[in-house]
């Protein structure tokens, strides 16, 4: 196996450690990005996560991580449910005319948060499928969400599992 050193800790590590050019192995390059974003309050990515793409790619990710469980408190809600896989998820978004306007509307207004596009489930029973999502503003999103629980009669952590330990 090569290994090569990393110029950031001076450790010989395995090449598969490092990125193809780089030479300060992942575990450094991961600890300065932490850093670097600590010290610049990670103005890069909020700025990233205004564009289109990088929006797509938060709305996704936090998607799949309800799906996954790693969302803990809401993982009950989620466990089991389908979800498209990301290409279609974004194709769908970007030719989206609701997104569209929502995304245009979000920015104009200086990215109020009541006023950002969020994915709505039409059926709570399924999941993440062409068919059963569409854009709406986190506002709206919100009060559907405790109209359902209010009609159910519970509270959004009444049935939520103990958090991991």
């Amino acid at each position: 196996m090569a290994e090569k050193e990393c110029s950031c800790c001076g450790q010989f590590k395995a090449n598969s450690e490092f990125n193809r050019i780089g030479r300060v192995c992942r575990t450094c390059c991961n600890a300065r990005q932490r850093a670097n974003r600590k010290q610049s309050g990670n103005v890069a990515t909020r700025r990233y996560e205004k564009t289109t793409r990088g929006f797509l790619m938060r709305t996704y990710r936090n998607m799949e991580s309800r799906v996954k469980g790693i969302q803990w408190r809401k993982a009950h809600l989620y466990a089991g449910k389908s979800l498209l896989d990301r290409e279609t998820f974004y194709q769908w978004s970007i030719h989206d005319v609701a997104f569209t306007a929502l995304f245009m509307r979000w920015g104009l207004a200086g990215y109020v948060r009541k006023l950002t596009p969020s994915i709505d489930r039409i059926d709570s029973s399924k999941g993440y499928e062409l068919d059963n999502m569409r854009w709406v503003t986190h506002s709206e999103n919100s009060r559907a969400g405790n109209r359902s629980r209010i009609a159910q009669g519970r509270h959004i952590h009444q049935n939520a599992p103990p958090p991991p330990t």
